[in-house]
């Protein structure tokens, strides 16, 4: 029990010498291997027009060098082609990227595990 302890204060203050974006990088890289089970809704003129699901990530693009965010996100994730957060027959996983710009949407984790 005092090793655990001991291990958790010494990462606290650890983290607590990193910058914040270094925490959040830590915090979506522990995120990333415990995996979630994102939704990603897309909007047009108000309205939901697609929904993908069980996305285990949304990562914003970077140049080739890395230094530079793009103006997008991408991801893999389900077409849920009836918007019941469910996988159902014939639903395909695929590719998907979404512009900062000109496309509303919303990403958050599925209500209905």
């Amino acid at each position: 029990m005092k090793k655990i302890l001991l291990l958790g204060v010494v990462a606290g203050l650890l983290l607590s010498g990193c910058t914040q974006e270094t925490q959040n990088k830590i915090g979506r890289s522990i995120q990333n291997w415990t995996g979630t089970n994102g939704v990603l809704d897309i909007y047009m003129g108000g309205k939901l027009t697609q929904r993908f699901i069980k996305i285990d990530k949304l990562t914003t693009a970077t140049s080739t060098d890395g230094s530079i965010s793009r103006n997008y996100r991408y991801g893999y994730g389900y077409l849920d082609l009836n918007q019941n957060y469910i996988v159902d027959q014939g639903e395909k996983k695929l590719y998907f990227e979404v512009s900062n710009y000109s496309t509303p949407y919303v990403f958050y984790e599925n209500p209905a595990r």
